[in-house]
């Protein structure tokens, strides 16, 4: 009885020991959906057709950015599968493909699907599923709103902030400058437009003398720049995607148009809309940057310049080096990659969004010197700096300090 009674004891004790040990593991790993102990699988939504199609280069910079990562042994030993769509910028398309990554994918987030529209489009969907949409390739400033949005958060600086940036630099240089304002007719035009009203305060009724929108759709937008000119304005600002920004660019030297040009940071790629409007159309545009150029010589010898360059040899050799996108793609990769790197064994959504919104002092390897990426529970907006640049001969030149767009800032 007594033997008996201590082997019942012992396999109690060792079945305990089982049970605690297995709970112990258990708590060491928890995984969200896609998650296994070699996969990640991260859902992606961009242009790659349609009327923004120059910006699908994004979506296969970051493809080759994983596959680098995947090659040097993944992130904590597993490999990310990137599973990328194109919605054609379109809206409904969007949240289709959302719907398809989130519920029979079973992706464990969406990252850096691109533009306004489309982003806003699935919003809703992705916060009620609890679902991160992540690093959103769009500068509205709505998704910076972690109390109504929790699941939502932006990467690049927002367009408000940008556009006060413009209309400070206006009041300084033209305080008397008349302006021409061409937007594209949806959120992300009109968060711009708000951000330039907001800057130039009480002055901006009288200094705005034009407001033209465009519609994607639109073949061309010729007949805005035309009427734009005939408002004999000294400032234009230019609230395009690149295709239209190009446009506007070619289209103001034909009919030999030259007032101060500022160009939307979103549009600034030399590849992507300088190059084909023309270098020698675009000379002293004003924009901004957050991010090295390319070609901007200062960078030569810089060692993560010559990391980017050695991405592109091995893993992209057909990305265009001086297209923005592809120094977007590369930069916000590296903020993913990060983030799943702080997750460590726990690969649930919840802690995705918890270690998105815990990013101190984060640089990635291209952005300009001084500019850091900072969140908080209360902070989605990463990057919040940025630094006015010009066009000259082939490329931009940096100039002034580096400018907070914060508000208040």
């Amino acid at each position: 009885m007594t033997i008996a009674s201590s082997r019942l004891a012992a396999l109690a004790a060792a079945a305990v020991l089982v049970a605690a040990t297995s709970t112990a593991a258990t708590a060491q790993k928890s995984y969200g959906p896609g998650v296994t102990d070699t996969e990640i699988k991260i859902g992606n939504i961009m242009p790659y057709s349609g009327p923004a199609s120059a910006y699908g280069v994004i979506g296969k910079t970051e493809e080759a950015y994983f596959k680098k990562i995947n090659a040097e042994g993944g992130i904590n030993g597993r490999k990310i599968n990137f599973v990328s769509y194109d919605d054609a910028y379109s809206p409904p398309k969007t949240v289709e493909q959302a719907r398809k990554l989130v519920e029979s994918d079973e992706v464990l987030l969406i990252f850096n699907s691109l533009g306004t529209p489309p982003n806003s489009a699935i919003q809703k969907y992705m916060n009620a599923k609890k679902v991160p949409q992540l690093f959103v390739a769009t500068g509205a400033t709505k998704w910076n709103d972690p109390k109504d949005f929790p699941w939502t958060m932006g990467w690049q600086p927002n367009y408000q902030s940008e556009s006060r940036i413009y209309a400070k630099y206006i009041l300084k240089e033209k305080p008397n400058a008349k302006i021409a304002v061409l937007y594209q007719n949806d959120d992300y035009g009109k968060d711009y437009l708000k951000g330039l009203k907001d800057g130039l305060g009480a002055k901006a009724a009288s200094m705005i003398v034009s407001e033209t929108s465009y519609e994607v759709s639109e073949p061309t937008i010729d007949s805005h720049i035309v009427k734009a000119k005939a408002t004999n304005a000294d400032v234009f600002i230019n609230i395009a995607t690149p295709k239209f920004a190009a446009q506007a660019i070619k289209k103001m030297a034909e009919i030999q148009w030259k007032p101060l040009h500022i160009l939307n940071n979103v549009s600034a790629s030399i590849g992507a809309v300088i190059k084909p409007a023309g270098f020698e159309n675009a000379q002293d545009i004003v924009s901004v940057a957050y991010l090295m150029d390319p070609a901007d010589p200062q960078w030569k010898d810089n060692a993560d310049m010559k990391g980017f360059d050695e991405f592109l040899a091995k893993y992209f050799p057909e990305g265009n080096r001086l297209d923005g996108s592809v120094m977007v793609g590369y930069n916000v990769a590296q903020s993913m990659v990060q983030v799943l790197k702080q997750c460590g064994d726990n690969l649930t959504r919840e802690n995705v969004m918890k270690q998105a919104a815990s990013l101190k002092g984060h640089r990635t390897t291209n952005l300009l010197p001084g500019i850091t990426i900072n969140t908080s529970a209360t902070d989605f907006a990463p990057i919040e700096q940025v630094q006015l640049m010009k066009f000259k001969g082939d490329r931009w030149e940096l100039f002034g300090e580096i400018i907070s767009g914060e508000l208040g800032g």
